[in-house]
């Protein structure tokens, strides 16, 4: 199976568990999910479509810390945080929507904005199947679980992340925080 193929395949079957986050309180399935930023919440709950994208791709392989090494608006926690990365100089794996020389395939990251907050890089899923007007996505904290979704390619997909081969793989880098 192909690297991306197996990020898809493990964020697919991740999502259709479904997780909930248990709205008044952490859900012990989501636990997991959100070990690696917990210290950043201060105990408040956020939005961890983000934390999802980034457990499935630690469990399919993709060696990644929860903190930057470069300064960048946020952790991984955070939707800006994976398109900061993605457009870091020594990375250059984000395109832009507007791209008309990218096209998406299975086991990119979609980013999208005004989809569920109604603000810009406010979501972000895997993509599982990409057709000419619409894709599959893997995505956590949809109403609150984790789902698999039919989403519209259309004005709110602000970009997508393609994670390179070298980031399959590799020996886990330290907790940079």
């Amino acid at each position: 199976m192909n690297k991306r193929n197996k990020l898809a395949a493990t964020a697919e079957k991740i999502a259709r568990r479904p997780i909930a986050d248990g709205r008044n309180g952490i859900s012990t399935e989501l636990r997991p999910i959100l070990a690696p930023f917990l210290n950043e919440s201060d105990g408040k709950r956020f939005d961890w479509c983000s934390a999802f994208v980034y457990y499935c791709c630690i469990q399919a392989g993709i060696n990644l810390p929860s903190r930057h090494p470069e300064p960048v608006r946020c952790s991984f926690a955070g939707a800006w945080g994976w398109v900061d990365w993605a457009k870091l100089p020594g990375n250059r794996f984000y395109f832009s929507a507007r791209n008309v020389s990218f096209f998406p395939m299975r086991g990119d990251l979609v980013v999208f904005d005004n989809l569920l907050n109604q603000g810009v890089c406010d979501h972000i899923g895997v993509i599982l199947s990409c057709g000419k007007f619409a894709f599959r996505t893997a995505e956590g904290n949809v109403d609150g679980i984790s789902r698999v979704m039919r989403r519209d390619r259309d004005r709110k997909v602000r970009g997508f992340i393609r994670i390179p081969n070298e980031h399959f793989d590799q020996p886990r880098k330290k907790n940079l925080s």
